[in-house]
């Protein structure tokens, strides 16, 4: 099964026709990267993502607080609500990317997106070298997702899926007797020696995610000013224009 494919139409970069790109002397062709259920994925991503850092805030130690008792506004049953819609739509979406890594284009697949290839692994100094505008042009270009950006959303899954793990099982103490205490709780308490402790992990690794933000930002922006190819706008409509004249090391 060999996926979607991936379209490419060439353009004349001097030419001002619909769709064609005029960036100096270069020919330029729009590659079509990313299908719609990875760009809605993304940003549903990054909604729920943004909604449970909020919210987990508040749960953890409310930040401002409505006047009289509780129950007549029930303030932190709504966050904690909110909250855990929010994981399960998180983990909804970590459904649907984790099917298109198997089913996507070349650039989705799980072999662009884990670093499983010997080449990545010897071209990831190069990259960081490029990231830090040391020799930026001897970095090795790809289409898709170059080796930092690999070992990064790795490493990201990995931190998510400890996440929701530890957010399950805090969840779970509120039913013993349900399938979440089953699942995560009966377990992930003694693993951890104590659900103070799957609390702490649950907190620290929020910052994980508050940390890597900001970087990714920076990042793409980075790769847009540096490159010029449209790769902040590709999350969007799925396509970048790279120049003809570029060998990418992931296109074959």
């Amino acid at each position: 099964m060999n996926g979607p494919p991936v379209t490419e139409e060439r353009h004349t970069a001097p030419g001002m026709e619909d769709h064609h790109l005029q960036r100096g002397p270069y020919d330029y062709r729009s590659v079509y990267l990313w299908h719609w259920p990875i760009r809605a994925m993304h940003w549903v991503a990054v909604v729920c993502i943004l909604t449970l850092i909020v919210t987990g805030f508040y749960i953890g130690r409310p930040y401002f607080a409505t006047g009289g008792e509780a129950s007549s506004h029930f303030l932190m049953g709504w966050m904690r609500f909110i909250h855990f819609a929010a994981a399960g739509l998180l983990v909804a979406t970590a459904i649907i990317r984790a099917y298109w890594l198997f089913v996507g284009n070349r650039f989705e697949r799980w072999k662009a997106l884990f670093p499983v290839k010997p080449a990545d692994w010897k071209n990831l100094v190069k990259v960081v070298k490029a990231y830090l505008f040391i020799h930026p042009r001897e970095a090795p270009q790809y289409m898709g997702h170059n080796p930092i950006q690999q070992f990064s959303y790795t490493f990201l899954y990995l931190v998510a899926a400890v996440q929701v793990a530890t957010g399950f099982a805090l969840y779970g103490l509120s039913s013993p007797s349900g399938i979440f205490f089953t699942g995560f709780s009966s377990w992930m308490g003694p693993l951890f020696g104590g659900f103070q402790v799957v609390r702490f992990v649950h907190h620290i690794l929020t910052w994980v995610f508050l940390v890597f933000i900001p970087i990714h930002v920076y990042l793409v922006v980075r790769a847009d000013v540096v490159h010029r190819e449209s790769r902040m706008s590709s999350i969007i409509s799925g396509s970048r224009y790279v120049r003809d004249d570029v060998e990418f090391v992931d296109e074959e």
